[in-house]
């Protein structure tokens, strides 16, 4: 079984797009969005969810008014002033450090888990579908990711499944890295931008630093050609495959608004693209 990580750097590159057009070459395989912080795979592949998860990333202060004896020392200690002169907790501003618990003198401070998202395990038209939901401005979406990947190799393993198929968070942060520990293959889905070119080559080096076997596709790569080439240099200077390169369509654009991956959208000289770029992959 191989894990299979589609990357970008940045966002807006069209990993997403590439990803729901994998999901439809692909044969046996669990697909995994990634992306907990702004999940949209789900958009393409049209879900039906099977399991609902709550998801606790941390901990949030409250005080028992019954115990407290108002002494001041968590409100002195709080450096986040997340603790009211009426000994409330928001738990907005709560960092969830524990500081507070651990000084107060008669224990009136209780740590609780925070639910600051959501899992789900889906069934899909292209098979089992393990995504999530991270709340707004809520943390450890790394943790989150670990979480999912961890279901599904647990549902690959018992579906004796050929491909786990990971649609990857943009940037090269936490989640990223979470999304990337173990896989097998990474694919860099870059652009033909100054900002492509920079954000591909952190991911590149973040890439190297797990050994991992990394892969480049070009998208929209006929609207500079100029920095094209500047692409496939660098991918040549580190020895890397440019597995494929997708020229601009705005085909590919009603393919998403239509909520349908590319390959099935349309058959053309893209979508045939992404099928041998699909080939070149699980071939080598």
């Amino acid at each position: 079984m191989k894990q299979i990580a589609v990357v970008s750097g940045k966002g807006g590159t069209g990993k997403t797009m590439l990803t729901a057009s994998f999901a439809s070459l692909a044969k046996n395989k669990v697909i995994v969005d990634c992306d907990v912080d702004a999940a949209n795979l789900y958009l393409l592949l049209n879900p039906t969810i099977k399991e609902r998860h709550e998801f606790s990333g941390g901990v949030t202060a409250r005080i028992d008014k019954e115990k407290c004896i108002q002494c001041g020392k968590c409100i002195d200690a709080c450096r986040f002033y997340a603790i009211s002169e009426d000994f409330i907790v928001d738990p907005i501003l709560c960092e969830g450090c524990a500081l507070c618990s651990n000084i107060c003198p008669v224990e009136a401070v209780i740590m609780e888990d925070n639910q600051s998202g959501e899992w789900f395990i889906s069934d899909t038209k292209y098979g089992t579908f393990v995504h999530a939901k991270l709340g707004i401005a809520e943390e450890n979406s790394g943790k989150l990711v670990t979480e999912i990947r961890k279901v599904a190799m647990k549902i690959a393993e018992s579906e004796r499944a050929d491909y786990v198929l990971i649609d990857g968070p943009p940037g090269i942060g936490c989640p990223v890295i979470s999304s990337l520990t173990g896989v097998n293959i990474a694919i860099v889905v870059t652009e033909p931008t100054l900002s492509g070119i920079h954000d591909m080559e952190r991911m590149i080096k973040v890439a190297s630093h797990f050994n991992i076997d990394t892969r480049i596709v070009i998208n929209k790569f006929d609207l500079n050609e100029e920095n094209s080439d500047k692409i496939k240099s660098i991918c040549e200077k580190n020895n890397l495959k440019v597995s494929g390169m997708i020229p601009f369509s705005r085909e590919i654009v009603e393919s998403v608004v239509n909520m349908i991956p590319f390959v099935e959208y349309k058959q053309n000289g893209i979508s045939r693209t992404i099928e041998n770029i699909w080939n070149s992959i699980i071939g080598d």
